[in-house]
C-alpha cells in the first residue's frame, strides 16, 4: 500500500525548502537544504540552555584578547554568528544566511566592512564563501552594498523586504537573493483593513508572486525566497518559489499534512505583463515612500533586530 507523501515532501519537489531558525535540532528533523538565521532567532537560540555553551565559547575565545569595552563585545557577537553557523552548516547541505548589525542598515561603507569580517572569519574556518549568504537590510545604503560584495564573490540576501521597489532594485544590483516578508506584509494589510486574508488574495502572497513571476519574465538570477509567514496557506500558496524559508512549527505542520501540492509559480510561465522599469536613487526612495506598508514595516523590522543585537550584547557583557 502506497503511503500518502506530506505536503513538505511534495514542497520540496518544487521549492528549496530552509530552516527558518537557529534550533539545530529542528533542523536535523526537517532536512531542509539552507537555513536562515537573524538576530532574534540567534537571541532566542542563546537564551536557550542547551546553546549557551556556544556563547560561553566565544567568551572564552575573546575575553583575554587585547581588545576591551564594545570592541570586544562587538568581537564576541560576531564570533556567536560564526559558531552558531558554523554548526548549521554539519546539519544543512547548503548555505547559512548570517546577518549584518541591523545598526549598520543605513551605513554601506559599515555594511561592506562588517560582511567581509563575516566571509573572512568563515574562511578561516575553512568554509567556502558560496555557502554563506550575508543578510543586509533591502534599504538603498544595503542595496548599494550588496552590489559591491557581490562583485567580491561574497553572496547577499537582502533581508526586510517589502515592496515592489526594493526587488527591482535588488534585482537591478545582481544581488544573490531577497527574502519578501510575506507574513508582515500579511499583518499589516490586516490591522489596516480588518479584513482575513487566505490564499491568492493574501496580500503577502501576492507581492512574491508579482516580483517572482517579474523577475524570471525580465530573466533576472537574484533568487526569490518567500519568508516571515503566519501559516500554511500562505506557503502552499507560494509552491514554486524559488526558495521558502520556514519555522520550525510551519514545517511540523507541512509534515503532518498529507499531500500532494499544486505548483502555483512557475519559471517557464511566467504570469507577468509589467514594463520592465530601472530605478535610481530619487527614483527608488520615492516610489519606496510611496507604500505606506513597506516604510513602516522596513523600519519596525530595523529597530526590532537592532533591539535584539542590544539583548544579545547584554547577555554578552554578563558573561565576560
Amino acid at each position: 500500500m502506497r503511503v500518502m507523501s506530506s505536503q513538505l515532501e511534495s514542497l520540496k519537489e518544487f521549492t528549496t525548502v530552509v530552516a527558518d531558525t537557529g534550533d539545530f535540532t529542528s533542523m536535523q528533523e526537517y532536512q531542509p537544504q539552507d537555513a536562515t538565521t537573524n538576530p532574534s532567532l540567534i537571541l532566542q537560540a542563546a537564551s536557550k540552555p542547551e546553546y549557551k555553551s556556544i556563547v560561553e565559547k566565544a567568551v572564552a575565545e575573546l575575553k583575554n584578547s587585547d581588545l576591551s569595552g564594545s570592541s570586544l563585545v562587538e568581537a564576541i557577537m560576531d564570533r556567536v554568528l560564526i559558531l552558531f553557523g558554523l554548526e548549521i552548516l554539519k546539519i544543512v547541505p547548503g548555505r547559512v544566511s548570517t546577518e549584518v548589525d541591523a545598526r549598520l542598515s543605513f551605513d554601506r561603507e559599515g555594511t561592506i566592512a562588517k560582511a567581509r569580517q563575516l566571509i573572512a572569519a568563515y574562511e578561516a574556518e575553512g568554509i567556502s564563501r558560496d555557502r554563506i549568504l550575508i543578510k543586509i537590510a533591502s534599504t538603498w545604503e544595503g542595496i548599494k552594498a550588496a552590489e559591491e560584495l557581490e562583485k567580491e564573490g561574497i553572496h547577499c540576501n537582502l533581508t526586510l523586504l517589502f515592496a515592489f521597489a526594493q526587488a527591482v532594485a535588488c534585482a537591478e544590483a545582481g544581488v544573490q537573493l531577497i527574502s519578501p516578508f510575506v507574513g508582515r506584509i500579511y499583518d499589516w494589510y490586516k490591522k489596516e483593513t480588518g479584513e482575513e486574508y487566505s490564499g491568492d488574495t493574501d496580500p503577502g502572497v501576492q507581492s512574491v508572486t508579482k516580483i517572482y513571476n517579474y523577475y524570471k519574465k525580465y530573466g533576472y538570477k537574484t533568487e526569490v525566497m518567500g519568508a516571515s509567514f503566519r501559516n500554511t496557506g500562505q506557503i502552499t500558496s507560494l509552491a514554486g518559489c524559488d526558495l521558502l524559508t520556514i519555522s520550525p512549527s510551519l514545517l511540523e505542520e507541512l509534515q503532518n499534512t498529507e499531500g500532494p501540492l499544486e505548483r502555483k509559480l512557475d519559471a517557464n510561465s511566467p504570469d507577468c505583463d509589467l514594463e520592465k522599469i530601472s530605478l535610481d536613487e530619487k527614483a527608488f526612495r520615492f516610489e519606496f515612500n510611496e507604500d505606506a506598508m513597506a516604510t513602516e514595516k522596513t523600519a519596525q523590522g530595523i529597530r526590532a533586530f537592532s533591539a535584539d543585537i542590544v539583548k544579545l550584547e547584554q547577555l554578552i557583557e554578563s558573561m565576560i
